[in-house]
């Protein structure tokens, strides 16, 4: 059985690494700085919102999805939610910034929910989501145009990185 929460560990809150600067009572505080603020969906936050939490993966726990670290690149905008039978495909607007890091079938991480890229075209990106994804995070009450928290995979850009070193390339 998990610890409980304590000051200093980590919480992940939309997919944002954030650290708990107090924790009693079963309520956590964190701290937001304005970097968080302009690069997330944080501030669109209001009183009562419904939000995704994980707790940091701690060594020895089981990994059962991507690897995901809570640094969130940038915010994306939801273009369309498609039902499909009881699962949903959501297509999203592609980051310029972040093009590169996306190909079908990787991994993304929106709101902190680790999703396999279903299509990829040069301005866009779906994803698929099952019942269960829908039913047990924040994605299921999203609408067209809701911003979301984009996280690419880390491992495409310490590739990128190594390759721009290697190369003599600007990374």
């Amino acid at each position: 059985m998990r610890a409980p929460l304590a000051e200093g560990d980590s919480l992940a809150v939309n997919g944002v690494c954030l650290t708990i600067v107090d924790y009693r009572d079963g309520v956590a505080l964190v701290e937001l700085s304005p970097e968080t603020l302009s690069r997330t969906n944080l501030g669109d936050l209001s009183a009562g919102a419904r939000v995704n939490l994980e707790v940091a993966l701690r060594a020895g726990d089981a990994l059962g999805g991507h690897l995901v670290q809570g640094h969130v690149d940038a915010t994306t905008a939801i273009l369309s939610l498609e039902q499909q039978g009881e699962s949903c495909l959501m297509r999203l607007a592609l980051p310029r910034a972040q093009r590169r890091y996306l190909v079908e079938k990787g991994s993304v991480t929106l709101d902190g929910v680790s999703l396999t890229i279903a299509g990829l075209t040069p301005d866009e990106f779906s994803v698929a989501l099952i019942p269960f994804t829908l039913a047990h995070t924040t994605l299921g009450q999203r609408v067209s145009g809701d911003r979301v928290n984009l996280e690419v995979d880390v491992l495409a850009k310490y590739v990128e990185r190594q390759l721009a070193e290697r190369f003599g390339e600007d990374g």
